[in-house]
């Protein structure tokens, strides 16, 4: 497969102004723009419970991330997104690696 990795990060706008999540997501996105390895990151919102919301960053590989991770202005960058997170049912972030993939208009 092509070793990509996804980070999902909950978070939640519940007992925040609401808009929150955007607003720090914004924020942490424009500081990401040239970070090595990063390929893009996307704000999802449940359709289910509107003040839940799962920043989903993609990377080319494991490695990527984990430099990136290790580095030290990873807490900086990311301390917008920190005092929401939401760890309520499944912890507050979870990595994956894609192992299989089906894209529209392939065989």
């Amino acid at each position: 497969m092509t070793g990509e990795v996804k980070v999902l990060v909950y978070a939640s706008d519940g007992g925040a102004e609401t808009g929150a999540v955007s607003t720090a997501y914004h924020e942490v996105s424009l500081s990401l723009a040239a970070t090595p390895g990063l390929l893009r990151n996307q704000l999802l919102r449940s359709v289910h419970d509107r003040d839940r919301f799962v920043v989903m960053s993609e990377w080319a590989d494991l490695t990527a991330f984990t430099s990136w991770e290790e580095g030290a202005a990873h807490r900086d960058v990311t301390a917008p997104l920190r005092p929401l997170q939401d760890g309520a049912d499944r912890g507050v972030f979870g990595i994956y690696e894609v192992v299989a993939e089906y894209r529209a208009g392939t065989s």
